[in-house]
């Protein structure tokens, strides 16, 4: 598996996970989501943790309760979105180099912390080959400015 397939799904991932910063505690401003991809393909490296900076607008979190973006492995949306004082499911959808079905499960610890998993199944175009990961982050409030961190493209929705 390339390098880049990899990244651009660790980046997928990932947006998916920062779209769980939500609830009515969220707050917008700068989040620091790290995570962690698991992946259950021969051959697929193991990945050390990842961290990003993401800018949370209130169109984001009115819209999705968080941040989230068309990643470039194709455009993802989300559906199925069900939002509880403690927490939020969703389910995953995405398109394009790779078709990618999942979902997300989110647990507010509290005002400034977000646990996720994300579950996702990978169709690899032509090939057909597939692949399952796991993706395990913590999201934390880092303050309300978020300098140079740009908040990026909310998708539709289904």
């Amino acid at each position: 598996m390339n390098k880049t397939l990899i990244w651009t799904t660790l980046g997928c991932c990932l947006i998916a996970l920062a779209a769980t910063v939500q609830g009515q505690n969220r707050k917008p401003g700068l989040w620091e989501v790290t995570s962690q991809v698991n992946m259950s393909m021969t051959g697929a490296p193991q990945m050390p943790a990842h961290t990003a900076q993401v800018c949370v607008t209130q169109a984001m979190i009115d819209k999705y309760g968080g941040p989230y973006s068309n990643p470039q492995a194709g455009p993802c949306q989300t559906s199925n979105i069900v939002k509880t004082p403690s927490g939020m499911t969703a389910n995953l959808t995405c398109s394009g180099r790779m078709t990618m079905t999942g979902t997300i499960q989110s647990t507010f610890v509290d005002a400034n912390t977000v646990k996720s998993t994300v579950q996702m199944t990978a169709s690899m175009g032509a090939s057909g080959q597939t692949m399952t990961m796991t993706v395990q982050a913590t999201a934390t409030y880092k303050g309300p400015d978020c300098g140079d961190v740009k908040p990026i493209e909310i998708p539709a929705s289904k």
